[in-house]
C-alpha cells in the first residue's frame, strides 16, 4: 500500500519508517527544505536506537520518500496519517493548530477517495473539525473518510513500539476505511480495539493518564515513606506483586517529562473542564509530579543549608534513558531551582548534551563524562536513570569530589553498598 504522514518528528518518522520496512511505500511531508534535504539523505534528525539503520535501508530501497510538495504525497496515497505537534497551551489545551494547518493542505490536494487519519494526539471531537476543513476545501469528485489511529510509542524503543504495540486503535465511523487501515496493519502483531473517532481520540489521553497517575502515586507514597520511616522500594514492589495493580510504572524520583505526559494530563485536565467536569485527580497528579521535583531539590538544599558557591554536578538531562528528548525533562527546572539558590552546575548526558544546551541557561560547565562532570563537585545529582550510571564506577566518581555526597533521584542505587564507599546517600522515599 501507499501511504503518507504528515510531520516528521519523532512519532511521524518512526512509524513512516517501520511501514516502510514492511514493504510499504511511504511518503513523509515536511516544511522545512534543509529537513527534508538531511532526511533524504538519511540523517534521522533525532536519536532512537535503531532508527538510522531502518531510514537508511528504506531510502537504499525506494520504498521511504521525503517531500515538502503535499499534492505529490497526498494523490500517490491510500491513507494520509497527520502525525504533528499538538503542544500545550498557556492554559494547558492543547494547540491544534498545526492539525488543522495540515488538514487544509490535505484537502486541497485530494484526488479519488482518501482516508485521512489523526495520528497526533487530539482531544475527543478533533476529528469532526478535521473532517469539516477538509470537506469545505476538497476538489470536486474526490472523497474521504476521518479516522483516528493514536500512537503509543515509547521513546528508547519506538521501533519495537510500532512493530509489536500492546493494541493497535482503530476508529472511524467509515466501514470502508476500518477494513483499508486494519488491512495496513495485518502485519502488526497488537490487539486491534476498533471504535468510533472520538472513543479513539480519548483512548491515548485515558492511557497517558493513567500511567502519569502510577508515577505521581509512586512519588506520593515516597513523601510518606520518608515521614514515618518505610523503605518506598520496598513498599511498591509489595504493591506491585497484586496482579491487579503491577510494578510497571509505579516506580518514585524526580517525576515524569517527555512530550506526552505531561501535555496529556494538562490536556485531559482542559477537555473535562470545557464539559463543566473538575478532574480533581489528574490536578492532583499534575501537583505532585511538581513537588517530586521541588523535593528534590529540598534535599539538596536542607543537606548543605546554603547553596551558594556550592558546586552539583548532575547526571542525566533527557527526560528519560535512550532519548535526547529534553521536552519537560526534570532536569530543567532541578537545574534552573539550583542555579537560583546559588549553586555552580556541572552536567553530563550520554545523548542529550546538544539538546540541552538550548534549554538550559548559560554558566554550565558541560562535561566530557560522567568523572570530568563529578570534578570539584561538592555533591552528585543522578536525574535521568542511564543503564552507564547505574554500573558507574563510584570509588573513581569520588576521587575527583570536594564531598562524597549523592543524591539518587532514581532509586538506582544500593543505599547500604553507597554509604560503604563513603558516601552520604540521599534517595526517594527511602532511609
Amino acid at each position: 500500500m501507499t501511504i503518507a504522514f504528515v510531520g516528521h518528528g519523532y512519532v511521524g518518522l518512526v512509524t513512516a519508517a517501520v511501514f516502510a520496512d514492511l514493504g510499504n511505500t511511504v511518503w513523509v511531508v515536511g516544511r522545512t527544505k534543509e529537513k527534508i534535504e538531511r532526511l533524504k539523505k538519511g540523517d534521522p534528525l533525532i536519536y532512537e536506537p535503531g532508527l538510522d539503520e531502518l531510514l537508511k535501508r528504506n531510502l537504499a530501497a525506494g520504498r521511504l520518500k521525503f517531500t515538502l510538495d503535499y499534492k505529490e504525497a497526498v494523490v500517490a496515497s491510500a491513507v494520509i496519517f497527520i502525525a504533528v505537534g499538538t503542544p500545550s497551551k498557556p492554559n494547558g489545551e492543547a494547540d491544534l493548530s498545526q492539525v488543522f494547518a495540515a488538514a487544509e493542505e490535505i484537502g486541497k490536494s485530494l484526488v479519488g477517495y482518501k482516508v485521512v487519519v489523526t495520528k497526533s494526539t487530539v482531544p475527543p471531537g478533533t476529528g469532526k473539525k478535521v473532517a469539516a476543513i477538509v470537506e469545505k476545501v476538497k476538489p470536486d469528485g474526490s472523497s474521504f473518510a476521518i479516522a483516528s489511529c493514536p500512537e503509543f510509542l515509547r521513546e528508547g524503543t519506538g521501533l519495537s513500539d510500532t512493530l509489536h504495540p500492546d493494541r493497535v486503535v482503530i476508529g472511524t465511523n467509515s466501514d470502508r476505511a476500518r477494513d483499508i487501515l486494519v488491512e495496513l496493519h495485518k502485519s502488526i502483531d497488537g490487539k486491534a480495539v476498533l471504535s468510533n473517532v472520538e472513543t479513539a481520540e480519548l483512548i491515548k489521553y485515558a492511557s497517558n493518564s493513567m500511567l502519569a497517575t502510577k508515577i505521581s502515586f509512586a512519588n506520593a507514597i515516597s513523601f510518606l515513606a520518608e515521614k514515618v520511616g518505610a523503605d518506598v522500594e520496598k513498599v511498591l514492589e509489595g504493591v506491585g506483586l497484586d496482579k491487579r495493580i503491577g510494578r510497571s510504572f509505579l516506580y518514585p524520583g524526580v517525576g515524569y517529562g517527555g512530550s506526552c505526559f505531561p501535555k496529556d494530563v494538562k490536556a485531559l485536565i482542559a477537555i473535562a473542564g470545557e464539559y463543566e467536569y473538575d478532574f480533581k485527580l489528574l490536578r492532583a497528579v499534575h501537583e505532585v509530579n511538581n513537588e517530586a521535583r521541588s523535593n528534590f531539590v529540598g534535599k539538596i538544599v536542607q543537606h548543605f543549608t546554603s547553596l551558594k558557591g556550592k558546586t552539583i554536578a548532575v547526571l542525566g538531562l533527557a527526560f528519560k534513558p535512550d532519548t535526547d528528548d529534553m521536552r519537560e525533562a526534570p532536569s530543567t527546572d532541578i537545574i534552573h531551582s539550583l542555579i537560583e539558590k546559588g549553586a555552580k552546575i556541572a552536567v553530563y548526558d550520554p545523548i542529550a548534551m546538544n539538546k540541552a544546551k538550548e534549554k538550559l541557561p548559560s554558566g554550565i560547565r558541560f562535561a566530557k563524562d560522567p568523572y570530568d562532570a563529578a570534578r570539584d563537585a561538592d555533591a552528585v545529582a543522578i536525574v535521568t536513570e542511564w543503564n552507564e550510571f547505574r554500573q558507574i564506577d563510584l570509588v573513581r566518581l569520588a576521587k575527583g569530589m570536594k564531598h562524597l555526597v549523592l543524591f539518587d533521584g532514581r532509586n538506582i542505587y544500593e543505599p547500604a553498598r553507597v554509604r560503604e564507599l563513603g558516601f552520604m546517600y540521599y534517595g526517594v522515599g527511602r532511609m
